[in-house]
């Protein structure tokens, strides 16, 4: 089966069925919120009545006083009401008052008068101080047939002197019912045919970039010279800029061979120069030169141990997805605590550090890596300062992203070499000693800076000097 048409099956499916569960979910609920509404509604209106009744139910004229000529007068009434397209044409309830020992003494319907009502829940409920409902069906074998019992006390005096309950028929709040589920199952239809719709448009528009993006793949790898595919969308459009990226690689093996044989030069310098140092040790050369070879073998082999290290850390930094360890740091306390890593490297040259933290903002990722990053710029400024001098390291953001910077007042970069620094292996020779680093620094800045979602570049400074920049997103 076609991938597009099993996506949309799956979307069509999931959207079935979470439209399902919602359908049903809301035309269960119905009824039985409309008999809450319409229970909560008859608690006030049996509440009221009740204070209405007292004084009458307490003289013993409930069965002739005006309540009862008001009951009779309001049930003759015709509202003509209508109510959500429902047309309401007769009041459907029905009152009836007990004595505190629950004996029937005024019902409106003029039926169940002098009867004993004290084993009916509702109340039974309310002549105990508790409250009182209950549903009863008039016909046993009809659910349409119930009515909801609504009671209420009646007090007197501080005294309580009987119960008035109020009665609902459930089949004048049934159409209320039926058209809400009617509506919510049209609303449904609707919505699973516009899902439909929806779904369709997005599978073959789907269907059509990955058909493209299929047709690109194949002219690749049958050697045939293709465009890379546009559109589709952002993902897909980078997913063939990639593939793209990729043949260029691999067709020519360009990244790999330069990445081995700069590696391979590299570590190749400071081996030869240990090679060479043993070989004259063996041959038990003077105490002075004893101690010069050996002080060069520690030298190159902390050169190697840096290589391999950065390379390690490079290396992990390249396979990462996503930062580890993410937490927040304030740009300006990250900083001051690399210059106090390095303050002995600065004492050595008599260097001075000026720290500007003007940036409120905060940055969020892996706390090791952005202090491996900014110690990385401070060395470089380091290496390349004049003793004495100053350096000075700066935060502040944009509003979107933090920029921390390092600025030396060295001679700066030589224009050639400004587009190659971040490049793998490319070093420059230090102003004091003329010697080159590893030339995984800066590499290693970037990758810190891009696995955050930043970027880092190297100017020279209009008033001398360079200046390195490290861009972060603010937090």
């Amino acid at each position: 089966m076609n991938i597009s048409v099993r996506l949309f099956f799956g979307y069509f499916l999931i959207v079935g069925l979470a439209a399902w569960f919602v359908l049903n979910t809301v035309n269960r609920e119905t009824e039985p919120g409309i008999r809450q509404a319409t229970e909560e509604t008859l608690v006030d209106t049996a509440h009221v009545l009740a204070e209405m009744a007292a004084l009458e139910l307490s003289a013993g004229r409930i069965a002739h006083g005006p309540f009862a000529d008001a009951v009779r007068a309001a049930i003759r009434r015709s509202p003509q009401a209508d109510i959500s397209g429902v047309h309401k044409e007769s009041i459907d309830f029905r009152i009836y008052v007990t004595d505190a020992h629950g004996i029937v003494v005024y019902d409106s319907r003029q039926a169940a008068i002098g009867e004993d009502f004290s084993q009916w829940r509702d109340i039974a409920r309310v002549l105990r101080g508790e409250y009182g409902a209950r549903q009863t069906r008039e016909d046993p074998y009809d659910p349409a047939s119930t009515v909801m019992h609504v009671a209420a006390p009646i007090f007197w005096q501080g005294e309580l002197i009987g119960a008035l309950s109020l009665a609902k028929p459930m089949a004048s709040v049934a159409p209320y019912a039926e058209r809400a589920a009617r509506r919510v199952k049209e609303s449904g239809l609707l919505l699973l045919a516009a899902s439909a719709a929806i779904g369709l448009f997005f599978t073959a528009w789907l269907g059509w970039s990955i058909h493209r993006l299929r047709a690109y793949a194949r002219d690749v790898s049958e050697g045939r010279k293709t465009e890379v595919p546009t559109g589709g969308g952002r993902q897909l459009s980078e997913l063939a800029q990639a593939l793209a990226a990729m043949r260029e690689k691999l067709e020519g093996k360009q990244y790999v061979e330069r990445y081995v044989q700069n590696l391979a030069h590299e570590m190749k310098s400071p081996l030869t120069a240990v090679i060479g140092a043993a070989e004259i040790l063996e041959g038990d050369p003077p105490e002075a030169d004893r101690r010069r070879f050996a002080e060069s073998i520690a030298e190159q082999s902390r050169r190697l141990q840096a290589i391999i290290d950065r390379m390690l850390l490079l290396a992990r930094v390249e396979q990462l997805q996503s930062p580890e360890g993410l937490r927040r740091m304030a740009p300006g306390e990250l900083l001051r605590d690399c210059v106090a890593l390095r303050q002995q490297a600065l004492d050595a040259r008599g260097l001075t550090c000026a720290v500007q933290a003007g940036s409120t903002a905060t940055i969020r990722g892996d706390a090791f890596l952005l202090q491996q990053a900014v110690l990385n710029l401070l060395d470089n400024a380091i290496e390349f300062s004049p003793e004495g001098g100053q350096i000075e390291l700066t935060a502040s953001d944009d509003g979107e992203e933090v920029i921390l910077s390092v600025r030396d007042h060295g001679q700066g970069a030589p224009d050639y070499a400004l587009p190659q620094l971040f490049d793998r292996f490319y070093s420059l020779p230090r102003p004091t000693t003329g010697r080159k680093s590893t030339g995984l620094g800066l590499a290693l800045v970037r990758e810190v800076a891009r696995l955050h979602g930043g970027d880092a570049g190297f100017e020279n400074h209009p008033q001398g000097g360079g200046q390195a920049t490290l861009r972060l997103p603010s937090a």
